[in-house]
């Protein structure tokens, strides 16, 4: 045999056992788009509902009371009386000062009252000698008025010295400083053997801390929108904008306890457009610390007839947030919408639904814009796992 006919023979053999083993193979499944099943995916109808919204916003924390802690008098600082960083009661001597010149300029002005009180006995006891001559014509005018000149100005500087007195005993008594308020101390400005200018340094500073302040700023633009949802009848605000306020920690937790909103500021600041507001947080166990970050949840407004769905079914598209509905060819279709506010765990839809559309909330891995889909339990184990139902997967509906 020639050798090119004997190498047609082996390309011809090839050929055939190639289309063999291709008839011979697996056969896909029939189903969707290049032989693919429906995805299996939860979904929810949505249905207009009063729901209650929440408005969360970044805050800072701020002590209730904040004191500033100097000395009113200059010397030397002898001794911190406190542990930085821990509790102290209004009353309570943080620092003591060198009292050593206080306590002297003290004894002198005790002695001269003693001073100021003997000639003042003195003059008493001249114008009551002089007083009966003066009546019995035995001593003139002017001896008489001198004397009785005499003892007003002896009263005068007694009073002057009594009022020197009392200023160098209180100077004394400010060489022990005391804290201002009950709470939380700062760290010490000023270590001992300082030289201490008096009021114009500042020693440390105490905040109370419960309650405590949560501050935060709300933008013109949100102010603005809250007000004509309002006015519209699309939102229902608390009474007087007595909101409830939670707080959220930066990991996450929720902290115990709840306040409300005490102010809100009618100005809006040129330089960050948004208007101070202010909460009230009780924290008996001082678990909130002044200039902690956190997140302010405001409550107790509502929304009727909104439309709510759970936050996993969004997701970002190139023209926004979108969420996927089942059409009603048992399709995936992409559906943009305008987010609202958060209830729960759940985002508020201004636009983009209506009542009774599909929405998809699991199994959006295998989901993409005109896929075919299935309502079952996308989380269930296929058949034949250990674990799986028999006969087709239950429908779900979140």
């Amino acid at each position: 045999m020639p050798i090119l006919d004997a190498r047609l023979v082996r390309v011809a053999f090839l050929i055939a056992s190639l289309a063999s083993l291709a008839a011979c193979g697996p056969k896909g499944p029939p189903g969707g788009a290049g032989g693919m099943p429906p995805a299996l995916v939860a979904v929810k109808e949505v249905k207009p509902a009063t729901v209650a919204v929440e408005f969360e916003y970044p805050a800072q924390t701020a002590g209730s009371r904040e004191a500033e802690v100097r000395s009113r008098v200059g010397g030397i600082l002898l001794k911190r009386n406190y542990e930085e960083g821990a509790s102290v009661h209004a009353g309570q001597s943080l620092f003591t000062i060198d009292s050593a010149p206080y306590d002297a300029a003290a004894a002198s002005a005790e002695a001269d009252v003693a001073a100021a009180e003997a000639r003042l006995s003195n003059a008493t006891r001249t114008a009551k000698r002089l007083k009966p001559l003066y009546e019995a014509k035995a001593a003139s005018q002017k001896d008489y008025d001198d004397a009785a000149s005499a003892e007003e100005v002896a009263n005068a500087d007694l009073k002057a010295a009594r009022g020197r007195l009392a200023t160098a005993r209180l100077n004394v008594s400010y060489t022990k400083v005391e804290s201002p308020i009950t709470g939380l101390t700062s760290r010490s400005l000023k270590s001992e053997g300082t030289l201490i200018a008096g009021p114009a340094d500042l020693l440390t500073t105490v905040s109370q801390v419960d309650p405590i302040y949560v501050n935060f700023g709300l933008s013109e633009s949100e102010q603005g929108g809250l007000k004509r949802e309002s006015a519209a009848g699309k939102l229902v605000l608390p009474k007087d904008g007595r909101f409830e306020v939670a707080l959220k920690f930066e990991d996450g937790r929720m902290y115990s306890r709840t306040g409300k909103l005490v102010f809100t500021d009618v100005r809006v600041n040129s330089q960050t457009g948004t208007a101070d507001a202010r909460a009230e947080v009780p924290n008996p166990a001082a678990e909130l610390r002044p200039g902690q970050f956190v997140r302010v949840i405001l409550r107790g407004a509502q929304r009727p007839n909104a439309i709510a769905v759970p936050q996993r079914a969004v997701m970002e598209g190139p023209q926004g947030k979108l969420v996927y509905v089942v059409g009603k060819d048992g399709k995936a279709e992409p559906r943009p919408v305008t987010l609202g506010e958060w209830s729960g765990t759940d985002w508020i839809v201004l636009s983009g639904l209506a009542a009774g559309d599909k929405v998809i909330v699991d199994g959006l891995v295998k989901v993409f814009p005109g896929a075919p889909v299935q309502v079952g339990d996308p989380n269930a184990p296929p058949p034949g796992l250990p674990g799986a139902a028999p006969g087709n997967a239950p429908e779900k509906k979140a």
